[in-house]
């Protein structure tokens, strides 16, 4: 198991490496002058020249890119050209919202998904089977913004049973930040849940034609004990690597989502620091959005290696 760990998580260097030269890049290749932008609205020249010495902003490409590179060796992410807040912090303050939100999705969708598929797939043909796949089809098809406002207008105007937006850490209350968290976390969680049922059932159906299922049935075995023990822990072998690229696409951030619920997440920082040009944010949150990619794909190789030990082996 740890020769396959550590090969797997070796291929994370040159990955990094080539996200890092494309998140440069393409951040310089982008219209617009950070200098002019920080500089207000009477752009002095002085000004300019000076915000141009102090960040660096005429030094050649290659060398704001070392530059940049060593300040990551330590551990920097340098420092926001609008606020001078330090990259680092400003990450730190949104991530953990998102990666709540994200988790708390992940549970909807898998609470939703799994068992629907599974069902959809063991009565194949059936009713279950049919309202299963439109309940997927509606979940792909209605947008998160809409989904959300309408969650608003009838849970929180209508009823009054939820708060409508906003944000409460958990620090200040378990509960109060619970009821803000509920709707989000539903609308996002039931599109992610409509791509793993439809995955769950597909993967279902090519196990469930298999020798082994049909072997344990054979001797005897229960129903639901083959389904659940055999057929199931084979078919999430697939499910998983929806999972892992579901999770990371909700950590880079859920812009519409957290822009209707008046979430601060990771998202409005990644908005916010796209239209100011400000290239420290941008380089810092693309580098972590990537890094929670990579990590996040190293968890499903090692689900693998649990799911069917004979892949770790080989």
């Amino acid at each position: 198991m740890l020769p396959y760990v550590g090969r797997r998580a070796l291929t994370a260097i040159p990955t990094l490496f080539l996200v890092t030269v494309m998140v440069f890049g393409i951040q310089r290749s982008l219209p617009g002058d950070p200098a002019l932008i920080l500089a207000g609205e009477q752009q002095d020249p002085a000004v300019i020249a000076f915000i141009r010495e102090k960040y660096r902003l005429d030094d050649p490409l290659p060398v704001q890119y070392v530059a940049w590179v060593a300040q990551l060796a330590r551990g920097d992410l340098g420092r926001s050209l609008r606020t001078n807040e330090r990259v680092l912090h400003l990450i730190a303050a949104k991530l953990p919202v998102t990666i709540e939100l994200a988790v708390l999705s992940l549970l909807v969708g898998i609470a939703i998904a799994l068992p629907l598929g599974i069902l959809a797939a063991v009565r194949r043909g059936t009713a279950v089977d049919y309202g299963g796949t439109a309940l997927a089809l509606t979940g792909l098809s209605v947008p998160n913004f809409w989904l959300g406002i309408m969650l608003i207008l009838f849970v929180s105007v209508r009823l009054g049973w939820l708060p409508a937006s906003g944000y409460v850490p958990l620090s200040e209350g378990v509960w109060e930040n619970v009821k803000r968290m509920i709707m989000p976390a539903f609308v996002l969680g039931t599109g992610l849940a409509a791509v793993l049922m439809r995955q769950m059932r597909s993967s279902m159906l090519g196990v469930l034609k298999q020798d082994f299922v049909r072997t344990a049935h054979a001797k005897g075995q229960r129903g639901a004990s083959v389904v659940v023990r055999h057929a199931a822990r084979n078919a999430l072998i697939p499910v998983t690597t929806i999972l892992g690229l579901q999770l990371g696409a909700l950590l880079s951030g859920a812009v519409l989502t957290e822009q209707v619920f008046t979430i601060p997440g990771f998202g409005k920082l990644i908005v916010d620091a796209v239209f100011n040009r400000d290239y420290a944010v941008v380089q810092g949150v693309v580098l972590i959005t990537a890094t929670s990619y990579i990590l996040i794909n190293l968890l499903v190789d090692l689900a693998y290696a649990v799911l069917d030990p004979r892949i770790g082996a080989r």
